[in-house]
């Protein structure tokens, strides 16, 4: 397989803190990557990096062979990158119908348009309806988000990333805060986007029972320097892992 994203010896500072340390890591087409590693170990550092929020200090990111190590996040949501971030992105005063049509509408390029053709309209009622489907909300379309349970706005969210049609999709810890039933319900809905939709997926995620059943492989950080890689079982057995993010034992 193509690594559709290549991070290439990436480091990150602020003032004298090295956030992030020379990390490297190739995501293949289609793979579900997961990052982990224990609290200020440069996670969602890591995840500003690829996404765009600020360029590294050094090193180099390349996205389907193309170097966006300078572009600016809007850049490279055209190009096929879409993110979640830990605190849900949505408008909590909408509904999920109207959320979701917002993104299919600036995806689309029909952004401030006051009129559609009819043609358009239609396109556009299909695609949020397929999303609805998708993500199980088509009981909820018209309910205001901010009334949902933290399960459903966080389900909306990645509905509504995924209406940006990425090619990469990034979750920042998407099961934060939910309990059993919920974590559950999203980590189906990653696994479907992954393997049913074959979408390229890395996600930053706290839930080791997620990360085990789900990712592909797993790149784990510590103090902002890569610690390990490998699939998932190599990385349970991992006594480096095991004594720095697991607690000696998984």
């Amino acid at each position: 397989m193509n690594s559709l994203l290549a991070v290439d010896c990436v480091t990150q500072r602020f003032g004298q803190l090295v956030a992030v340390n020379e990390v490297s890591m190739l995501v293949a087409e289609g793979e579900l990557r997961a990052v982990i590693g224990p609290n200020g170990a440069g996670k969602t550092t890591f995840f500003n990096l690829i996404s765009g929020l600020f360029p590294p200090t050094s090193g180099r990111i390349y996205f389907d062979g193309k170097d966006i190590t300078a572009l600016p996040p809007q850049r490279r949501v055209a190009l096929g990158i879409a993110r979640t971030f830990q605190v849900t992105e949505i408008f909590p005063e909408l509904t999920v119908r109207e959320n979701l049509r917002i993104a299919v509408e600036v995806t689309g390029g029909h952004r401030l348009r006051l009129w559609l053709r009819r043609r358009a309209e239609g396109e556009i009622r299909a695609r949020v309806d397929e999303l609805l489907a998708l993500g199980g909300l088509g009981g909820k379309a018209d309910r205001l988000v901010g009334e949902l349970s933290h399960g459903d706005q966080r389900t909306t969210e990645i509905m509504t990333s995924l209406a940006l049609e990425p090619r990469l999709l990034l979750l920042d810890e998407p099961t934060a805060g939910m309990g059993d039933q919920e974590t559950y319900a999203i980590a189906q809905l990653v696994r479907r986007l992954h393997r049913e939709r074959g979408l390229t997926i890395v996600l930053v995620e706290h839930d080791m029972r997620v990360i085990f059943h789900l990712a592909d492989r797993i790149t784990v950080l510590s103090e902002g320097s890569m610690l390990a890689e490998g699939v998932p079982e190599e990385i349970g057995r991992n006594e480096s892992v095991q004594t720095a993010y697991l607690g000696g034992a998984r």
